[in-house]
């Protein structure tokens, strides 16, 4: 009986020995590169590349005969939450209407189309244009965004000129390069950027001219409108309204 847990012992450790073996020295796995992005202070090299991208895009855009028009109502799966973004109350739903336009560029334009899309939830407003290049050498993609409180309506946002708030530029074989506007942390005086302005001001021209080309500032409130405008945010409220209800005694 006692040589036989001797012998399983014994053949446990051998495997053990051999597991250990096979195992690659830790030399050879290959290093992880970080790249941490400088959103609120962007170098001198970055800030020219984002004033290069946004000079490039057509202040007076023509567009080919194909397009698209989609509107959608999302919600966010609470058992699956988005990392990075804060958890939510118990009873409240995170959901969004949202309308996307897409029309092409002509064959001898840098940019192969851009997409235009606006988000509504329970409280904010987004507006997101994306402009991709046909054939991408450097960049690949420049992207312009803005937000505004949903206290507003759609109309009345789209009514007047948003500042900017984040500039992004996607590379082909390179980290991205953006922009953000930043404030300061609690307690601590807000980040200077007034050396970006002539960047911020340039993407919120740009979007401006967007919206008119695009048709945005009628399309979007009719198509809001016909999903029951501010739906996502009027069914938020009203779950938010009866949790608290049944709080009450």
């Amino acid at each position: 009986m006692f040589p036989h847990k001797i012998l399983i012992t014994t053949a446990g450790m051998v495997l053990a020995a051999v597991a250990v073996a096979e195992q690659p020295p830790a030399s050879s796995q290959p290093p992880v590169k970080v790249n941490v992005l400088n959103v609120c202070k962007p170098s001198a090299d970055e800030q020219k590349e984002l004033s290069s991208a946004l000079a490039k895009v057509p202040g007076k855009p023509l567009f080919g005969p194909e397009y698209e028009v989609a509107r959608g109502h999302s919600v966010l799966d609470p058992s699956a939450p988005i990392p990075g973004m804060a958890s939510l109350p118990p009873g409240e739903v995170a959901a969004a209407d949202w309308v996307r336009i897409r029309r092409e560029f002509p064959s001898a334009n840098l940019f192969s189309n851009v997409q235009y899309s606006f988000s509504m939830d329970a409280k904010n407003m987004v507006e997101t244009l994306v402009l991709r290049v046909r054939d991408p050498k450097d960049v690949m993609e420049v992207s312009i965004e803005d937000s505004a409180s949903a206290v507003a309506s759609a109309a009345a946002m789209l009514s007047t000129r948003t500042p900017v708030s984040r500039v992004r530029l996607e590379r082909f074989g390179k980290s991205s390069v953006g922009l953000s506007r930043c404030s300061g942390e609690e307690g601590t005086p807000p980040t200077d950027q007034s050396a970006y302005e002539p960047i911020f001001r340039a993407a919120s021209s740009i979007m401006e001219h967007y919206r008119d080309a695009l048709g945005a500032r009628k399309l979007i409130p009719e198509e809001l409108a016909r999903m029951g405008m501010g739906a996502a945010a009027k069914a938020s409220a009203k779950t938010t309204t009866g949790a608290d209800s049944k709080k009450s005694p």
